[in-house]
């Protein structure tokens, strides 16, 4: 497949896509019952090489979280339509920095074991490569910036190791910001906003040309990012807070900030941020995220949304299933009447045009 390729596939051939976060290091590592590596098929979760490789899945962020020191607890999809969850604890920079390695080894071992079927790329020209050549592109993201000390060193040794975004917070305070908490119905201004520690990292993470995703930062830490920022304003796994209440969702006011920077924001398909009523109801129909994609679309412009699964971290519509599923999403959209212009914008024209305004190189 050539680069001109990527605008014509063929009847036979998958749209590929290029995916704003998934949590599948994290889920492998928890889950006995999966096999201990990407590159296995699994029954189980959302994501593998395999599965990728059926769905047309074909590169994105892969997360790097730390979890809390204690059990998760109680989750949306265990609640009540109406709840409010406490903030989980928020673990130390060296159990941080020492899960954080565990994840990245994980990574790094799968792509030496891939024989040329899985890359982690650095640039947008590597990320462009691996689609022509239809191998999977992993983008190295953190998700909550707890692995990073106060002077910051550990942010210029993770750039070299290939850290290309990163999330500032999860669903917890840290020593740069505050997540927003589990609730809903909610609006996302629920704290204070960036520390100065917070406002350092935001002007480091400009100055090496690392993406700072904005996905479950409070309001407050939302405008400070706004204010400090010189790249564009990106929330990987966010939706439409005007059709979900959700603290995690994203205002319209928001998704003008993101319009106006020339950001973008991935489609987040969690039941519980795509619903009105906030349910984590596998059954929700398709036509769902359409109606999302269809606010995203009219606020921010064709060219400012692509997709942001959270794949192997939520619950996604049974429609969907996993990434083999994906097809059955842009089938879909096809039906909803988005042509395939629109369709190449959304699956990974997008996320290349703000990750080359971005990446340094």
């Amino acid at each position: 497949m050539t680069a001109g390729d990527l605008d014509r596939p063929t009847a036979t051939e998958r749209l590929p896509i290029i995916d704003g976060h998934n949590d599948a290091l994290l889920a492998l590592l928890r889950n006995p019952e999966r096999p201990d590596s990407l590159l296995e098929r699994s029954a189980l979760g959302h994501l593998d090489l395999p599965r990728a490789e059926d769905g047309g899945f074909a590169g994105g962020f892969f997360a790097l979280f730390t979890p809390s020191g204690r059990s998760s607890g109680p989750r949306p999809r265990d609640a009540a339509a109406s709840y409010e969850l406490p903030f989980p604890p928020t673990p130390s920079v060296v159990r941080a920095q020492r899960f954080t390695g565990t994840l990245a080894a994980r990574l790094f071992r799968d792509e030496r074991a891939a024989a040329g079927r899985l890359e982690v790329v650095r640039t947008v020209a590597e990320l462009r490569s691996c689609l022509e050549r239809r191998v999977l592109a992993a983008i190295f993201h953190i998700e909550g910036a707890e692995a990073i000390d106060p002077g910051l060193d550990a942010l210029e040794v993770l750039y070299q190791t290939g850290l290309r975004s990163l999330g500032l917070v999860w669903s917890r305070p840290n020593a740069f910001g505050h997540g927003v908490p589990f609730k809903f119905p909610s609006s996302p201004d629920t704290g204070p906003g960036l520390t100065d520690l917070g406002r350092a990292l935001v002007r480091a993470c400009n100055q090496l040309g690392i993406l700072i995703d904005l996905s479950h930062l409070n309001e407050k830490g939302f405008w400070d990012v706004a204010r400090l920022s010189q790249a564009p304003l990106v929330a990987t796994h966010s939706n439409a807070h005007a059709l979900c209440p959700a603290a995690r969702n994203l205002t319209d006011e928001q998704l003008r900030a993101i319009r106006d920077s020339d950001g973008m924001v991935g489609l987040n398909f969690a039941v519980s941020m795509l619903r009105a009523d906030g349910r984590p109801d596998a059954a929700t129909p398709l036509e769902v995220m359409v109606r999302h994609l269809d606010h995203l679309i009219e606020r921010l412009g064709e060219d400012k949304v692509g997709f942001g699964s959270d794949f192997d971290g939520t619950i996604v519509p049974s429609a969907i299933k996993d990434a083999a599923g994906l097809p059955r999403l842009i089938e879909a959209l096809r039906d909803a009447g988005y042509g395939e212009a629109l369709l190449r914008k959304l699956a990974f024209e997008n996320w290349l045009r703000v990750l080359e305004r971005t990446w340094r190189a």
